[in-house]
């Protein structure tokens, strides 16, 4: 199972929100380059950068940064947050991100993220599915829709992907345990999808029933910043 380190940006510094609350926010790091860093020197190889001023924004905005890290590091780093269109995905690959995630943009221009997937492949862009109750949440969660997060997923299934990130937005940052049940049924309904888990994760005894449940990859933020593991014990189980 992949380990995913993430950082969530605001105004170009490392923060965390509480179940995407921008009134609940936090700031980690005012250089988030330090902890990707961090990251690649203790081992780990991948990174979930996530715009949150573009996921409000409807654009991505936070660029720079994505290019530093892309230049400094040699991480595999998927992007969201605010790509909306053609020139927003350009910059997100130009800036060197590996793979994107489109998660509002599936919900309101599905016939953009069809084209996105036709012209770069199912292993460059991969699925946003971010539920409340399994009811899909967009536009950096502000807005909750009335689409069942399976037969969301199951339509893009069909459609060709192969990666899907699905937040379960009542557990985001509360360090209580990640949504078990939501990845089963996942991986139950979709078996050659790459389901990664995002969302809850607060100790390593979650990780490793993720680990045991075959999941392809795990994102881990909060948990790691207020020291609930260390990225020492993350290295022990990275895939």
């Amino acid at each position: 199972m992949h380990i995913i380190p993430a950082i969530d940006l605001i105004e170009g510094k490392a923060v965390r929100l509480t179940q995407g609350d921008y009134n609940q926010k936090k700031e980690y790091n005012a250089r988030p380059l330090e902890v990707a860093q961090q990251f690649e020197d203790a081992g780990l190889t991948r990174l979930h950068l996530v715009d949150l001023d573009g996921a409000k924004e409807k654009r991505v905005v936070n660029w720079k940064v994505l290019e530093l890290i892309a230049s400094k590091t040699k991480l595999h780093i998927d992007f969201g947050g605010g790509v909306q269109s053609d020139d927003d995905l350009r910059i997100v690959f130009e800036c060197g991100a590996k793979q994107l995630t489109g998660g509002s943009i599936a919900v309101k221009k599905p016939d953009v993220m069809e084209r996105w997937l036709s012209q770069h492949g199912a292993d460059r862009i991969i699925l946003g599915a971010d539920a409340k109750n399994e009811k899909i949440a967009v536009s950096g969660w502000e807005e909750s829709t009335e689409v069942w997060v399976y037969d969301f997923v199951e339509k893009w299934v069909e459609n060709g992907i192969k990666y899907v990130i699905s937040t379960d937005v009542a557990k985001d940052g509360l360090l209580q345990g990640p949504s078990f049940d939501l990845y089963r049924n996942l991986q139950d309904r979709f078996p050659d999808l790459h389901v990664i888990a995002s969302g809850g994760v607060s100790n390593m005894a979650d990780i490793e029933t993720l680990a045991d449940m075959n999941v392809f990859g795990v994102i881990v933020g909060k948990a790691i910043y207020e020291g609930r593991v260390t990225l020492k014990e993350l290295q022990t189980i990275n895939g």
